[in-house]
């Protein structure tokens, strides 16, 4: 087994709706694919929180894997929606299944703060299912706040394990402790609102879903612990978008809008109960966009022909 995934950014894919019935948009799915392949980013993560997985049935999870296979050769992290381990197996056999090499690991949630709880749920999903663990802290949606000392010996030892997202604040703290304690990659996620200081705590890169993955991937690309001063002036013009897209409610709502104005996704639709882009928004976001092309020359559209 590979202990040491792919460092760097690994894009956290929307799953883009249409119309009135919110049917999954395969189409919008691989242009997001194709942009985040264009952008440099080392992987993909698909079915994720953000890629609203746990509102999707069974045959839209498929389609959503198979159109991105169909798309890109990048190696490919599935996420697994419960906390339970039944489902849990039943989701990561799909993804070896549908996957097959290229998949670089299941991510999985820290389901119980008791160490041993959570060992035998990660040993079961990896002996039922084969594959390598991504393991998720992720506590604002999992509710489970296990301590980053608890997670990092765990993973310690635990070869199935080959990479942690760390998502529980402050962040920095939690990549500073578990880069001690274990060696697999450590990943920031949080629309990497916390990039530089994760980076600096040790983070192999982030795994995350802001709309711009082009700055994230410059500033892990220029990152270097003796001179930061690179990293921190690619990353600096986005923060202000970074900022906005993580506001807590509508964050998904803000983000998917986003890619709908960069010409990414055609409709910006978001699955109940998550909740709807406010209007007072909506002149907000077009500002920050508008700056955030003037300071990066990134240009807000990406393609043409998308209303």
């Amino acid at each position: 087994m590979n202990r040491h995934m792919r460092p760097g950014v690994w894009g956290v894919l929307a799953t883009p709706f249409a119309g009135s019935t919110l049917d999954v948009d395969d189409n919008g799915v691989a242009q997001l694919v194709e942009h985040a392949e264009q952008a440099g980013v080392a992987g993909l993560t698909v079915l994720g929180v953000f890629g609203e997985a746990a509102r999707l049935s069974w045959a839209e999870r498929r389609l959503v894997l198979e159109t991105v296979l169909e798309t890109t050769d990048l190696p490919l992290v599935v996420g697994c929606t419960s906390l339970a381990t039944a489902p849990v197996i039943d989701e990561a056999r799909m993804a070896v299944e549908l996957v097959g090499e290229r998949l670089a690991g299941v991510m999985v949630q820290a389901n119980s703060a008791d160490a041993a709880t959570l060992d035998t749920h990660l040993v079961a999903v990896h002996q039922a299912s084969g594959a390598d663990i991504v393991v998720q802290d992720y506590p604002v949606v999992s509710g489970v706040n296990v301590s980053s000392a608890v997670l990092g010996d765990l993973v310690a030892r635990s070869p199935h394990v080959t990479a942690v997202k760390a998502e529980a604040p402050p962040t920095p703290v939690a990549v500073a402790e578990l880069t001690a304690r274990c060696d697999v990659p450590v990943f920031g996620g949080l629309g990497g609102i916390n990039l530089l200081d994760e980076l600096a705590c040790g983070a192999a890169g982030a795994m995350t879903g802001f709309s711009y993955p082009e700055g994230l991937v410059a500033t892990v690309e220029a990152w270097d612990a003796a001179a930061p001063e690179r990293a921190r002036a690619e990353l600096l013009p986005y923060l202000p978008l970074i900022t906005f897209e993580q506001q807590a409610g509508v964050a998904l709502a803000v983000r998917k809008e986003c890619l709908r104005r960069r010409g990414l996704i055609a409709e910006s639709g978001v699955r109940p109960p998550a909740r709807l882009l406010p209007d007072s928004l909506r002149p907000l976001l077009a500002g920050h966009l508008d700056a955030t092309e003037a300071s990066t020359r990134v240009p807000t559209r990406v393609t043409a022909g998308v209303a």
